[in-house]
């Protein structure tokens, strides 16, 4: 069953399904279709988001059990909603020693039960670098001891013996275990089993075994035969072995009727996954498509060297991608690089390409790698996949050594399945290292090194780009209607690194780039007569932080607070002036205190106040525009939880905050209900009245006449034809004509008489 819209919500110990169940009425109100969940699914004790499943076969008993859970579904139904679930089939939470399974396969090696289920390679010990010292070092300080069947580490972390090992000698007891406990610091180049980007908690699965399938899956296909839920959002698809494969797999087996969607990034230019059984994306394409639509591409070329100024950093976001990809490739990934390289050595059969030579060809790929991944299985590869690889190959020539071009077209020839020997498990290597590499260096470096206009700084966001024409978009939203029509729509999601009207607000600056040059100058002028120590680019940063998520109270309350937190974060993630492998805490404490400075200085807070109202018009109709096209193209709307109200959320864990419902269901239908309320209910209400009209009608760009800001189309189906018209960048009213394509016509003062947005059903 396809949702007509999806509501998210995020479920963990502090939110259970009785609250969720308590909310019911107010999602019917509201005009919800169907719940979207967070995973339900056992995770790591005090999970607040839950991907780190450590029991795929049970539904959390924190969040109220499968007793809670059917109560949810029940009191959903009988309002004829639904529930649509997040499944994680990439990765298992291995912290904690709450994970049942990983404690089996540490106790027994390769005889357990389970050791197919994760991604290890047994060519030597289990490696757990979970130590703050080297093993020596700890067991000298007395941080290790045997409480009877386990190994416990400072107190805590407890690590199963192997039950045929009696030896009480600790050192010897160790080495003669299935694992290797080791530091943390030597994760990155010595782990030997696959984990989720580098996080060391998590522990890949190997999904594509067909029983690993079935076991990790049992409870999801339970649900769905009895009815409890209606389809599936599936997490990071792109981590899995064959993620088409999967994909066709899940989709025989829910049937035809379940709605699937995939958390994919797509690169520039990569298109919708068709033909591979899912409806489509989970909505960050689309994100980025309304987006840009709401930034004045003319804005780029200042508002570039305003950030270039100010931080010293001269090189454009393509150079910075290319530097983060180069260092983490290095610093965070070198043990994955090392097995990469190993499966495509073990396939050469050419004397004269030697291992050096293949190293440095699969790491020239890498650095410039334009999407994900390829998803070649070995032995063949799909055609979308050639246009990537032919890009792949242009880019990386001018890095190719001297003599050395005919290795890198070996390593695309393995990954078009057209090479020698048994492919499967090097092209396998190359594709889980790639999309990791590509999330890493794009959203957790780049975009923190990096900050023209932090507005274009998102998940699946493509940064070298500010803004596109109309017309860009209308394509984009025909080749949606034509390929994926059930595709996820979201602006907001518990990923994003700024709330959707943060983005809307920061968006105007790319239309007033001279105005906020000269802000951005008297606020650097007086943190200078502070004599802080902060670089330009943070501080530049900062500004653009300060000014999006501006509350309407101002700086009260927990304001600073978040904003400091979120300033720890993208420090930590650029890896220019600390990190979270060595914090420079004083230069930490250094920008802290400039937050303080700032948000304490009353001049600076009123300057502040005055400037975001100033911009509130055209922001507020940004956050329209991107309302409006969230529920009228094609598509299934998603709303994430608790920004039918204003989204002024900074990155996780901010954007994961409590929600308060309670005002939101006092306000929905009042005369107090702020706009963007107002414009959710009511085309909630349109799409509940008119459901087929949304989920198969077609999309025609309308003629526009006088103005290329203004986005118009239709929307019709069996008789029946929605016009929808909106302005984009700008608040002003142009004098201009719209001609929709069932014939009527109006002028853009008609439609824009008393807001940035407009539509009709005819």
């Amino acid at each position: 069953m396809t949702p007509r819209a999806t509501y998210r919500m995020q479920f963990h110990a502090g939110f259970t399904f009785a609250d969720a169940e308590a909310l019911v009425p107010y999602l019917d109100r509201l005009g919800i279709s169907h719940l979207y969940a967070s995973p339900i699914t056992v995770a790591a004790r005090g999970s607040t988001h839950g991907y780190d499943v450590i029991d795929p076969t049970r539904i959390a008993p924190d969040l109220g059990g499968e007793e809670g859970f059917r109560s949810l579904v029940a009191a959903l139904k009988a309002r004829g909603m639904g529930v649509v679930i997040d499944i994680v089939p990439n990765h298992m939470g291995v912290a904690g020693g709450g994970n049942a399974w990983w404690n089996d396969v540490l106790a027994h090696g390769q005889a357990s039960d389970y050791a197919r289920f994760f991604d290890i390679d047994w060519s030597r010990r289990l490696l757990l670098p979970v130590l703050g010292d080297t093993l020596a070092a700890t067991i000298a300080n007395g941080d290790l001891a045997v409480e009877g069947d386990h190994i416990v580490a400072y107190g805590e972390h407890r690590f199963p013996l192997r039950p045929d090992v009696q030896d009480t000698d600790l050192a010897t007891l160790l080495d003669r275990q299935h694992y290797r406990l080791a530091s943390w610091r030597v994760a990155n180049d010595e782990l030997n089993w696959r984990r989720f980007f580098t996080v060391n908690d998590l522990a890949g699965i190997r999904i594509e075994d067909a029983h690993v399938f079935e076991a990790t899956h049992a409870l999801y296909f339970r649900l769905y035969d009895e009815g409890l839920i209606d389809g599936v959002r599936i997490d990071h698809v792109d981590g899995l072995t064959d993620p088409i494969g999967y994909c066709r797999s899940l989709r025989e087996r829910l049937g035809p009727d379940a709605w699937i969607v995939i958390e994919k990034i797509l690169g520039p230019g990569e298109g919708q996954p068709v033909g591979w059984g899912a409806d489509g994306t989970s909505g960050y394409d689309f994100m980025e498509q309304v987006a840009l639509l709401i930034h004045e591409p003319l804005g780029a070329l200042p508002l570039e060297e305003l950030w270039q100024e100010i931080s010293g950093r001269y090189q454009g976001f393509e150079a910075e991608e290319f530097e983060a990809r180069q260092d983490l490739l290095a610093w965070q990934f070198a043990g994955q690089l090392d097995a990469c390289v190993a499966a495509f050595v073990a396939l050469n059969d050419d004397e004269a390409v030697t291992p050096a030579m293949l190293r440095r060809a699969i790491e020239r790929l890498l650095w410039v790698f334009p999407v994900y991944r390829t998803y070649g299985t070995g032995d063949a590869a799909p055609a979308t996949d050639a246009a990537i690889r032919g890009l792949v190959r242009e880019r990386v020539a001018w890095l190719i050594p001297p003599g050395e071009a005919h290795v890198v077209d070996r390593i695309l020839a393995w990954l078009a399945g057209e090479g020698p020997g048994d492919a499967a498990d090097a092209v396998r290597r190359f594709q889980q290292l790639s999309a990791p590499i590509a999330a890493k260096s794009v959203e957790d470096t780049a975009f923190y090194r990096s900050g023209r206009l932090l507005s274009r700084n998102d998940v699946g966001f493509d940064a070298t780009i500010l803004g596109v024409p109309v017309e860009a978009f209308h394509q984009l939203m025909a080749d949606r209607a034509r390929d994926v029509p059930h595709a996820m729509l979201t602006t907001a999601t518990h990923d994003h690194k700024r709330g959707e009207d943060v983005r809307a607000r920061l968006a105007v600056l790319s239309t007033i780039p001279d105005v906020w040059r000269a802000r951005v100058k008297a606020w650097e002028a007086m943190a200078w007569g502070w004599g802080h120590d902060v670089d330009g680019g943070d501080r530049y940063m900062l500004l653009q932080t300060i000014v999006g998520a501006w509350p309407d109270d101002g700086a009260n309350g927990d304001f600073a607070e978040r904003v400091k937190a979120w300033q720890q974060k993208a420090l930590r993630e650029a890896r220019l002036r600390s990190s979270w492998e060595a914090p420079d805490e004083a230069y930490e404490a250094a920008a802290a205190t400039l937050v303080d400075a700032y948000l304490g200085d009353p001049r600076f807070v009123a300057e502040v106040t005055a400037f975001v109202a100033d911009l509130a018009p055209a922001a507020e109709a940004n956050t329209l525009v991107q309302t409006l096209l969230r529920y009228t193209v094609p598509g299934v709307p998603d709303l994430y939880q608790g920004t039918e109200l204003a989204d002024l959320s900074l990155v996780d864990p901010d954007n994961r905050r409590a929600v308060d419902y309670a005002t939101r269901a006092a306000l929905l239908g009042s005369d107090a209900a702020p706009a963007k309320l107002r414009l959710i209910a009511d085309l909630l209400a349109l799409r509940r009245a008119h459901p087929t009209l949304f989920a198969k009608g077609d999309y025609v760009a309308a003629s526009v006449e006088g103005s290329d800001r203004i986005c118009a189309f239709t929307r019709s189906h069996d008789g029946r034809t929605l016009a929808v018209a909106a302005l984009v960048r700008g608040t002003e009213v142009p004098d201009a004509t719209i001609a929709f394509a069932d014939g009527r016509t109006c002028t853009a003062a008609e439609v824009f008489a008393n807001r940035a947005v407009g539509y009709a059903l005819a």
